[in-house]
């Protein structure tokens, strides 16, 4: 029952962080010139701790700059193995000129 419980608590936390990488991620795109896809990467990497894999696409879509992360939920200790399904989180910010 703790195990459950526990991992219903990393599901959630995922889900926490994937929102929270997305907003730096769609902030820092948004405030960089040049390498926009980059900086918008990167941010969204470096507010995600190294036990959860991350992926993040970026872009311009109309005045709003757009990030989707997403992570792998792990299983029931953080770095050691995944479940099978992705959380996905979404942000956007205005594109600054």
């Amino acid at each position: 029952m703790l195990a459950v419980i526990w991992q219903c608590v990393l599901i959630g936390y995922t889900f926490s962080l994937a929102g929270n990488a997305a907003d730096q991620a769609a902030r820092a795109g948004a405030a960089a010139r040049g390498g926009a896809a980059g900086a918008c990467a990167e941010a969204a990497a470096r507010h995600v701790p190294d036990a959860w894999s991350v992926s993040a696409s970026c872009g311009v879509q109309g005045d709003i700059y757009r990030a989707d992360v997403t992570l792998r939920v792990p299983a029931l200790f953080p770095g050691l193995l995944d479940l099978p399904f992705d959380v996905p989180g979404r942000a956007g910010a205005a594109a600054e000129g």
